[in-house]
């Protein structure tokens, strides 16, 4: 405990000296027109004008041309979203939401995009998470699914790609196959790129393969990709890499597995909600197995709240609610113990069972100096030295490729479950075997 502590302190410590000297370059890189340009802006948004103080709160949150200040940038966009600007009502509402120069309150978020809604496309968005996750509301898909129509409509194109997500699924609303594809091309209308994913994957689903492979061709350009992507690359460029894994995975989907030299699970796909991957992880084995059980509902047999991470023993005893058998089963962090968990992954998948795991991510840029998230793997191939993985948090059929070694990386847990006792571990659930 004390070498963990420590550690952190030693990288807040990096963290603030490297902020810091950023912090002196951004000051001693300002012209002195820039400067007065920012001390003109200071004196406009003090005299009462909207739009510069909603640009001057942008400013203080990014750190362009002024030290960062989420405090300082929630007054000014207070003092705009008082008078009502919608843009100013959202960016209010996202700091509570996300807890950024303010105490996190999602009921105060959810007020303010309500408030900015009817004009605002990003606060149409917003207010849709919050009715899908349970934030700040009482959870209504129905109207999230609206709202996220809504803010299609006024040019969110992410929010398009969301909705589509949950018409393809099923997930607390009917299937519904040609609405999916009616959003999922407003999506790429708007040049949201996962509506091109979720276009391939609706076309190859149909058995248009060549269809499927211009949209993927089409979605991997508009980004640099790589052979594999990364489990902490950027989100803008995660949908470039998927079609380009998507690409790469057409002939695999197609094939019959060869044990011990590749497999691929044919598996069904949840977009998880706000902080609910280990849940949509579980439905999506759930319904593997074939229950129809969606993500949500499965979070609902747990005790936590909705919005709220799960611990992985009540996700277990989740399961057997619904009459499935399932265990966890961990091996070491360390080489050998990678060697025994890939092993056994991959008899799990030779014998047509995906499992479920959990990654472990550690920096400066998560809350705490750390973050989790669970996703399930579904394939391999051998002699790339590649594992498929299906991620609840990427656009339908959330498949990407990721290399043997980041796997070994980032396969790590010690804050899965009160079961881990905080013992750092590669924890997985899976199928019991008959």
């Amino acid at each position: 405990m004390i070498f963990r502590i420590s550690f952190y302190i030693t990288l807040m410590c990096r963290y603030v000296f490297t902020l810091l000297a950023a912090l002196i370059m951004v000051s001693a890189a300002l012209s002195a027109d820039e400067r007065t340009a920012i001390d003109t802006l200071r004196a406009q948004a003090s005299a009462g004008d909207i739009k510069a103080q909603l640009d001057l709160a942008f400013r203080y949150r990014d750190g362009k041309g002024v030290a960062k200040d989420d405090a300082e940038a929630m007054k000014w966009a207070h003092k705009a979203a008082d008078r009502g600007n919608e843009k100013a009502m959202d960016f209010v509402g996202w700091m509570y939401f996300t807890g950024n120069g303010v105490k996190r309150n999602p009921q105060i978020a959810a007020g303010y995009f309500k408030a900015a809604s009817a004009k605002s496309a990003s606060a149409s968005w917003n207010l849709g998470q919050c009715y899908f996750g349970a934030q700040g509301v009482d959870q209504d898909i129905v109207k999230a699914v609206e709202s996220w129509k809504n803010a299609a409509a006024k040019g969110h194109g992410f929010a398009a790609s969301n909705a589509a997500m949950v018409y393809l699924s099923g997930e607390g609303v009917a299937p519904d196959a040609a609405e999916a594809r009616k959003l999922a091309e407003r999506a790429a209308e708007l040049n949201d790129p996962n509506g091109l994913v979720l276009l391939g994957e609706i076309e190859f689903q149909s058995g248009k393969i060549e269809q499927a492979r211009s949209y993927w061709t089409k979605v991997s350009q508009t980004k640099q990709v790589g052979a594999t992507g990364h489990p902490e690359q950027s989100s803008d460029s995660v949908a470039a890499q998927q079609g380009a894994d998507l690409i790469k995975l057409i002939d695999y989907r197609r094939r019959k597995a060869e044990p011990g030299k590749f497999a691929l699970v044919a598996s069904p796909h949840i977009h998880q909600g706000w902080n609910n991957c280990g849940a949509t992880s579980c439905a999506t084995l759930a319904r593997f197995q074939g229950s129809k059980i969606g993500a949500w509902d499965f979070k609902r047999l747990c005790p936590s709240p909705l919005g709220t991470g799960t611990d992985w023993a009540d996700l277990l005893k989740a399961s057997a609610k619904i009459g499935l058998k399932w265990k966890l089963i961990t091996f070491t962090p360390d080489d050998q113990g990678f060697i025994k968990a890939t092993q056994f992954l991959r008899s799990e998948l030779d014998a047509g069972r995906p499992v479920v795991i959990d990654f472990k991510y550690i920096g400066p840029q998560y809350p705490n100096g750390e973050a989790g998230h669970t996703l399930g793997v579904v394939g391999y191939i051998a002699a790339e030295k590649l594992y498929v993985l299906c991620n609840p948090a990427i656009a339908t059929p959330g498949l990407q490729l990721i290399t043997a070694e980041q796997l070994k990386h980032f396969w790590r847990s010690d804050h899965y479950s009160e079961l881990s006792k905080e013992v750092l571990s590669r924890p997985a659930i899976v199928i019991e075997r008959n």
